[in-house]
């Protein structure tokens, strides 16, 4: 206590006063720790070091799964695409083959084509020549009334 300050006395304290409140009995103070043993820290280093060896397993390993993973994702959409490759190699060949087929069939249509102007003409010739031969019939008949 400084010599010129006087003890407190409890008269003098103000019930309004606070007071610093009560520190958590689980921390301690910088009085409080001290210092572990050195078979202490030995274990406790070790002990660190497992766990951490532990950790870093687990990563190591859910990154290598990860991997594994990526991997069969990349063979399956490898096998996807080789069947698609192969259908459009498929669908390729048949369009080639229609192709040639349309190809022969070409000079059939061009005279189905030809045909059937001829066979428009030809109505249309026999149109005209059924309304001559009523016009010649009806020629005859009043010929034939005199």
């Amino acid at each position: 206590m400084h010599p010129h300050q006087s003890p407190p006395h409890r008269a003098h304290l103000s019930p309004t006063r606070s007071y610093p409140p009560l520190q958590d009995p689980a921390v301690e103070t910088a009085e409080e720790a001290t210092e572990p043993a050195e078979e202490d820290i030995n274990e406790l280093c070790m002990d660190m070091f497992k766990k951490m060896a532990i950790y870093l397993t687990g990563e190591l390993t859910a990154t290598s799964e990860d991997y594994k993973l990526l991997e069969n994702m990349n063979k399956l959409t490898s096998l996807k695409y080789l069947e698609m490759k192969d259908i459009a190699v498929n669908i390729s060949r048949n369009l080639k083959d229609l192709n040639q087929k349309y190809a022969g069939l070409q000079p059939y249509l061009e005279q189905i084509s030809l045909i059937e102007e001829q066979v428009a003409a030809l109505e249309q010739a026999a149109y005209k020549l059924d309304a001559y031969s009523k016009k010649l019939e009806a020629k005859y008949k009043k010929l034939e009334k005199r």
